[in-house]
Parts: C-alpha cells; sequence; structure tokens
C-alpha cells in the first residue's frame, strides 16, 4: 500500500519559529553588545549627572539631599552662569569665524599653483597636531610681559609705549584666547576645504574662463557653491567642539582675569571641584548638553538631507 508524501513528512511544530523571527533574533543578539556598551559609556553618566543636578552633593563625599530643580533655578538666577554662557557664545561664534575664513583662505591659497605647496601642507597642519598644552607654554612665553619677544619686538619698532597685558586685562584677555584658538584649530578647515577643492571639476573653471569671468566671480559662482555643504558641515562640527572647548582657555587664563574668559565647561569645573558643589555643576552640565543638542540635531539634519541628495 503506498504511503502518502503528507504521511512522511516531518510535523513542524507549533513552537518552531519562522525564518523572519529567527532573523530578528539573530539581529538582535548581534546589536545587543552595542546597545549594552552604548548604554554603559554614553546613557548611564547622561543620567546619571542629571541625577546628580537634582541633589545638593558635595563633591568629595557625593552625598546630599534631593533638591529637584532648585540647582536650576538657581543656576538662571546666577549671574556668573549668564556672564559665562555670554562669554562661550563670544568664544565660539569669534573662533569658528575666523576659522572658516582663515581656513578657506589658507586652502584656496594651497589649491593653487604654489611654489613648495607639498611642504606647505603639512606645515599648516602644525599648529592642529601640536598637543595643546604644548602650545599653550610656547604661547604663554612669546606673550609674557617682561621677557615676551612679541612685547619686545612691539617696543622695539615703537609700536606701543609699554608691555602689553595679553593675559592680565580684559578685553585683551579674550580677544588672544580667540586668536590663539583660531591659530590652533584652523587646520581642520584647511584639510576639509582643501579635500572638497580637490574633487570640483576642472572643465567648470575652463568654461568660466571662456565666458570671460574674472578670479572673484569663478569664485562666487563655482567654488563657493561647490563648497557649500562642506562649510555648512565644519561650521556646525566646529561650532559643537568650540562650545565645549575646555584645555585651552583653562591653561591660557584659568578664567580670568575677573571671570573675563569663564566659558560654561570652566563653570563646569569651578562649581564641581574648587567649590565642591557636584550638584550644581552637574547642572550646567546639562544645560550645555540641552544647548549641544540643538547643534546635534542640525548636524544630522544636514546629514539626512546629504543622503536623500545623493540617492537622488
Amino acid at each position: 500500500m503506498p504511503v502518502a508524501a503528507d504521511a512522511i513528512r516531518p510535523r513542524e511544530t507549533g513552537w518552531r519559529l519562522s525564518r523572519t523571527n529567527r532573523d530578528a533574533l539573530t539581529g538582535a543578539a548581534l546589536i545587543a553588545p552595542t546597545v549594552l556598551f552604548f548604554m554603559l559609556l554614553l546613557a548611564y553618566p547622561l543620567f546619571q549627572a542629571f541625577w546628580i543636578s537634582l541633589h545638593d552633593i558635595n563633591t568629595l563625599s557625593l552625598r546630599g539631599d534631593y533638591v529637584g530643580l532648585a540647582n536650576y533655578v538657581r543656576l538662571l538666577e546666577s549671574e556668573q552662569f549668564w556672564n559665562a554662557l555670554y562669554v562661550s557664545s563670544v568664544w565660539t561664534v569669534s573662533s569658528v569665524v575666523l576659522q572658516l575664513a582663515l581656513g578657506v583662505g589658507i586652502a584656496l591659497a594651497l589649491h593653487g599653483p604654489l611654489v613648495g605647496r607639498s611642504v606647505a601642507r603639512g606645515m599648516v597642519l602644525f599648529p592642529y597636531l601640536l598637543t595643546t598644552a604644548v602650545a599653550v607654554l610656547i604661547w604663554r612665553w612669546l606673550l609674557n610681559d617682561l621677557y615676551g619677544i612679541i612685547n619686545y619686538v612691539l617696543q622695539e619698532y615703537e609700536l606701543v609705549d609699554r608691555p602689553v597685558a595679553w593675559l592680565g586685562r580684559m578685553p585683551n584677555a579674550l580677544m588672544t584666547v580667540v586668536l590663539i584658538g583660531t591659530w590652533k584649530l584652523f587646520p581642520f578647515v584647511v584639510i576639509a576645504v582643501l579635500a572638497r577643492l580637490q574633487t570640483i571639476p576642472l572643465h567648470l573653471y575652463e568654461a568660466a574662463r571662456i565666458d570671460g569671468a574674472n578670479a572673484l566671480e569663478r569664485f562666487w559662482d563655482i567654488t563657493l557653491p561647490q563648497l557649500k555643504g562642506v562649510l555648512a558641515l565644519v561650521l556646525v562640527l566646529r561650532t559643537i567642539w568650540d562650545f565645549k572647548e575646555f584645555d585651552l582657555i583653562y591653561l591660557m587664563t584659568g578664567g580670568g582675569p575677573r571671570r573675563g574668559t569663564e566659558t560654561l565647561p570652566l563653570l563646569v569645573y569651578q562649581q564641581s571641584f574648587p567649590e565642591l558643589q557636584a550638584g550644581r555643576g552637574a547642572a550646567v552640565a546639562v544645560v550645555m548638553l540641552l544647548i549641544m543638542l540643538v547643534f546635534f540635531a542640525v548636524y544630522f539634519r544636514m546629514q539626512a538631507a546629504d543622503e536623500e541628495r545623493d540617492r537622488r
């Protein structure tokens, strides 16, 4: 008697997973270490910082009482916080604008027919590769009131009557820090812009020359539109990085004179360690995070727009 094919086929049990579910579980298992790593290194510290900001905690003992939003209320009523926010804004805007202007100008020069261009491209990276502590020591020596070479040259050529207090008086201190920050960080802009310049088709410039366009018109009509995307990206990234800059300003001035160069990162340090108020310092850090989230949102939106443009 012949046996039916269905009779010899293994009967599938009810608990057996479909292929779609198996793939989903496999994907979840593969991504689980990354998610755990993210939770340990990012999510937990962020939650811990927010939780500390809700307490009046001593930095040494890490003990204190729950005060809710009192630290944030005190922060918004503090003149020191608003001064630090103002200084952070001035520092960030001034530094980023100067970095973009200097970086684009030098990138254009290095992209052109420059003698010793390869050597110049390597030398322009020197400030960015130099350790911040070393750069600060060099500049503090150059700007010293008594034996600094900059004051010596200015007096030698009778440009000033007396040594200039570059770091001991306002607004000199903030202007000096901005200029040194620009010198230290502008090579990043040069690298990004120069890389984009090398991808612009040469036939666009040749066609513009045939049409009689001069150098300024070629820059305005061809180069600048081609650099628009990379300049926007560099602007957002440098704004985020400069807004949270700590070591350069702290080593140059320590926030002085009279809090004239005290930014929000320096205020976090001041509240958390010298004043031993971890809760207040954490509140400043959380406010900084909220401000930077705005820039992150702009950055991710730009990334999404670029990907959509590439798909088209």
